[in-house]
């Protein structure tokens, strides 16, 4: 969202460069929250030898995720206040992950965002394989880090180890180059940047000043 969308190869060039994880696309439908941004055949033009990390901010996302898996998603993250079956969700994600044109699974993930308790995510872990907690409210960048997501964090972390299964948790929102070292602190597995790394100067001097702070984190 944060990327120039008229020079978009150069922007994934650098962020290969920079040796990036992944590449995060918002989808926002205008309903779910108020932005409207892109659809699967966006995704599906995004040339790169990136994962594709595809955040479903939209409206009943089971009529969606056959579309984006078809585009080339590798992460697939719904919210769970958009639907009101999101074991469904989890489920059909997974049965996409069976074909054998894909190279590698689809990562089922879910959300959630600060207003929601994060109690509604202990019956999803049994299917999913990434929790990603928002910091801010979905729509826009360059929102503040919420100061309970570090609790929230926490909460969640108790409950996937409680869980014993392996399943990855990501936080995304407010993330600054001043406080990426001490998100990474909070012991997450996987932390999403839009602003930090687009929003001023070299991006891809913004995307190293961001793995070193989080490699000095994990070093403490």
């Amino acid at each position: 969202m944060t990327a120039d969308w008229l020079h978009m190869g150069a922007e994934l060039s650098r962020l290969e460069g920079a040796a990036a994880d992944f590449v995060h696309v918002d989808v926002m439908d205008g309903h779910f929250c108020p932005q409207l941004t892109v659809g699967p055949s966006v995704v599906a033009g995004l040339r790169t030898s990136l994962r594709k990390d595809v955040h479903l901010m939209i409206e009943e996302p089971l009529d969606m995720i056959t579309a984006f898996a078809e585009a080339g998603a590798d992460v697939i993250t719904f919210h769970v206040e958009s639907t009101r079956h999101p074991h469904r969700v989890l489920q059909a994600i997974g049965a996409l992950s069976g074909s054998s044109a894909r190279p590698r699974p689809i990562t089922r993930g879910v959300a959630i965002n600060p207003g929601t308790s994060v109690t509604a995510l202990e019956p999803l872990l049994d299917d999913a394989d990434l929790v990603l907690i928002l910091a801010v409210d979905p729509g826009w960048g360059g929102q503040a880090f919420a100061p309970g997501t570090a609790r929230r964090l926490d909460a969640v972390r108790g409950m996937i180890q409680a869980s014993g299964r392996k399943v990855l948790l990501a936080v995304d929102g407010g993330v600054t180059r001043q406080n990426a070292g001490a998100i990474a602190a909070m012991g997450v597995d996987v932390i999403v940047a839009g602003s930090a790394v687009f929003d001023g100067g070299d991006p891809v001097a913004n995307l190293r000043h961001l793995q070193r702070a989080v490699a000095g984190a994990e070093s403490r």
